[in-house]
């Protein structure tokens, strides 16, 4: 497949191949879906490659929108010396608005969670706090809703416990691994989808046509004005990207090929209800499945 790939890109500099970091999926982009189609049965007829294609997974993610607090004792006895660390505290969802200067220089430098440590009076000793914001940055990376990194939130670490033979920095990142867990689930945890601004031109006929078909995908028509001096009509939109899949194809069929878009990352939206109820499934269902494999 890689040898397949490296021709038709040498080939073609319409057709780009890039691996998503995130998903790990690799992503071929062209002209429209009539070109990809055509690059994937080069590869079962001329390379003879057995392969399966679906859209590129939505880039989710995971928050909460409450306040949820935790009280987490990992204890572990063995033969030799136990592991053992006590950690309590709370998660809270946070505005960006609302954040001092220096955590907002930390979320724009990347940091999706916030940790502060107000532990008083030795609860946990001072060489153990950077193992446990640690553990709450790697809880992070996966939520518990769907599997999916979580960003706006804050933990706050309150008070904790410790023994001097037990405890050790491995003990108390899995207690704040788990607490991290025990936390977001008291706290309302919410999945977001990424929402895409996209700017539709199309002929003054095709109007009606293009507005209806946003709708369809649960789109918000920001504007819609005619181009001065042209028979063209710009529309531009808030669509959810994972409703975004198929439209050149249906702009091109409804438009009869006069129609053209372009699309970019708007911004985060918290997803309806019944759509986050289908994807909460669809991870319970794929995370049995591995199980069992």
């Amino acid at each position: 497949m890689s040898k397949a790939l490296n021709r038709f890109q040498r080939e073609d500099p319409t057709f780009r191949v890039h691996t998503d970091p995130e998903s790990n999926q690799i992503i071929i982009s062209g002209m429209g879906e009539l070109h990809l189609e055509i690059y994937m049965e080069r590869m079962r007829r001329e390379y003879n490659v057995d392969l399966d294609s679906s859209p590129p997974r939505v880039a989710y993610r995971e928050t909460l929108t409450g306040k949820g607090a935790f009280d987490f004792t990992h204890k572990k006895q063995t033969g030799g010396q136990g592991q053992y660390a006590r950690v309590a505290g709370y998660v809270e969802a946070i505005e960006e608005e609302d954040l001092d200067e220096h955590e907002q220089k930390l979320l724009a430098s990347g940091k999706r969670v916030l940790f502060q440590n107000q532990t008083i009076g030795g609860s946990i000793p001072p060489n153990f706090i950077p193992a446990c914001e640690k553990g709450f940055f790697e809880a992070a990376t996966e939520g518990p809703l769907i599997g999916h990194p979580i960003q706006g939130v804050r933990v706050t670490l309150t008070d904790g416990g410790w023994h001097p033979v037990d405890s050790s920095e491995l003990a108390f990142k899995i207690a704040c691994i788990n607490a991290f867990k025990q936390g977001m689930l008291k706290a309302n945890p919410q999945v977001l989808e990424p929402v895409m601004g996209v700017e539709i031109t199309v002929p003054k006929e095709f109007q009606s046509t293009v507005v209806s078909s946003i709708g369809k995908r649960k789109g918000v028509i920001l504007n819609s004005e005619n181009m001065a001096g042209t028979d063209y009509t710009r529309v531009d939109a808030e669509v959810p990207l994972s409703n975004m899949v198929g439209y050149s194809t249906d702009l091109r069929s409804t438009t009869q090929g006069k129609g053209e878009f372009s699309m970019e990352f708007k911004k985060y939206s918290i997803v309806p209800r019944d759509s986050m109820e289908k994807l909460v499934a669809k991870y319970k269902e794929d995370k049995a499945k591995e199980k069992k494999d």
